[in-house]
């Protein structure tokens, strides 16, 4: 038994370290537009844009998952799938809506009772969708998935995958961009509609841009 479970641990281990290396170089260029605009255009401070970013990391672990199990159970479908359009509709799409939450969810937030899991929404979203972008680590964790055959294991290896790419310099990245919004604030309270509509301009631009890429 244990013979069988080491190889098994080495080989999670080194799907974790291709996650690692997504989460430190590619996932922060791409995903820091995105999410700079979030946190800024929120007017968030340092410490809520921390949680904002622990709950990005979260729907990408989530996504993550999901693709290996999808590989494990569907075979090398999956990739024809991945390497196509999907994920700049997907990302284009929770783009907009998270573009269009920076200037009409704060209303929402003040008269719902769920507004803490309203205010995690658009994070997470965005964390889930930026995990199809197609690369070259994600190629490599879907055929591994998909070559075991098994969806068990092709969670396991998402999620090994998703918790080294939520190791990102985002944790250090975004809270910084979070106290720079907020000094500006303190100083120009009537800034903060600027930042909302600015951020949601960013976003939507961003999301735009993922559409025309495949239209």
């Amino acid at each position: 038994m244990e013979a069988e479970t080491a190889p098994q641990m080495v080989g999670l281990l080194s799907i974790w370290v291709l996650g690692l290396s997504v989460g430190l170089t590619a996932c922060t260029v791409t995903c820091l537009p995105f999410m700079g605009a979030l946190v800024v255009g929120g007017g968030h401070d340092g410490g809520a844009a921390f949680r904002q970013t622990a709950v990005f990391a979260l729907g990408k672990v989530a996504a993550y998952v999901l693709l290996g199990g999808a590989a494990g159970a569907l075979g090398e479908i999956l990739l024809d799938v991945i390497a196509g359009n999907l994920g700049h509709w997907l990302i284009g799409g929770v783009s907009i809506l998270a573009g269009i939450w920076l200037v009409a969810g704060a209303k929402v937030v003040k008269s719902c009772a769920t507004s803490r899991l309203l205010q995690g929404s658009p994070p997470f979203l965005l964390g889930f969708a930026l995990s199809f972008v197609p690369c070259a680590p994600l190629a490599a964790l879907l055929a591994a998935a998909a070559l075991a055959g098994d969806p068990a294991q092709g969670l396991a290896m998402g999620g090994a995958f998703g918790l080294g790419a939520a190791l990102t310099p985002l944790f250090l990245v975004l809270p910084m961009l979070g106290l720079f919004g907020r000094e500006m604030l303190a100083e120009r309270p009537h800034l903060l509609t600027w930042m909302r509509w600015g951020g949601a301009v960013v976003l939507a631009a961003l999301g735009l841009r993922r559409i025309f890429l495949v239209w």
